[in-house]
């Protein structure tokens, strides 16, 4: 079975992909490209900056994506997995408010509350707008996941429990009947919220400075 799991930044994709994977014995696939940027010696910002330049950079990586997922029995979270794996068996979306994806974020990467707020925008829109130059893909269109999970109603331990639920109700290679669990804000809502505006401009003030 191949369990795709795909969010915005901070929606919690990888801790419950690997509470999902323990559970079923399934392989991690979690390839980030934080990881690649580290590895490069620059910031995660940087990478993503290289990669609007370079369309190469995402076709190659998700080339190694789907070489890694290819011999199956695996949870997949990466933002586009959901997409580019064409033979997974579950697809689920996970969602947060703005505010709520900053505040993990602001406590994971030791930031302060207004910088993380303008590193959400600046991620999530950044990262839709490469996604459809160069795939054609809008990651603020759901209607193709099995499940879509509000990641601030439901504990990580909930969500694996959702999704596991679902991955033992259907034999491989048929499909779910679509669920929603949680208010579904649309990623529209989500991305250009005040909130999150403001806070872009301030860090864009500050740089100035």
């Amino acid at each position: 079975m191949i369990i795709c799991i795909s969010g915005l930044t901070g929606c919690g994709k990888n801790t419950v992909g690997r509470l999902v994977a323990n559970k079923l014995k399934l392989r991690m696939v979690e390839p980030t490209f934080k990881s690649i940027a580290a590895k490069q010696g620059i910031s995660l910002m940087e990478f993503q900056k290289q990669a609007e330049e370079k369309h190469s950079i995402d076709k190659q990586f998700d080339a190694a994506l789907l070489a890694e997922v290819g011999s199956g029995n695996c949870v997949v979270t990466t933002w586009l997995g959901s997409w580019v794996v064409k033979n997974a068996d579950l697809k689920v979306w996970l969602y947060a408010t703005p505010k709520a994806r900053a505040a993990r974020i602001a406590k994971r990467d030791g930031m302060k509350e207004g910088e993380a707020f303008a590193h959400v925008f600046e991620r999530d829109n950044g990262n839709r707008k490469r996604y459809l130059d160069v795939y054609g893909i809008d990651i603020f269109d759901h209607s193709q996941f099995d499940l879509v999970i509000n990641t601030e109603k439901n504990k990580p331990e909930d969500s694996a429990k959702l999704i596991i639920g679902a991955a033992r109700e259907k034999p491989s290679g048929k499909k779910v009947k679509a669920k929603n669990f949680g208010r579904n804000f649309s990623a529209l809502e989500l991305a250009n919220s005040n909130t999150i505006k403001k806070a872009a401009k301030k860090k864009s003030k500050l740089k100035r400075k």
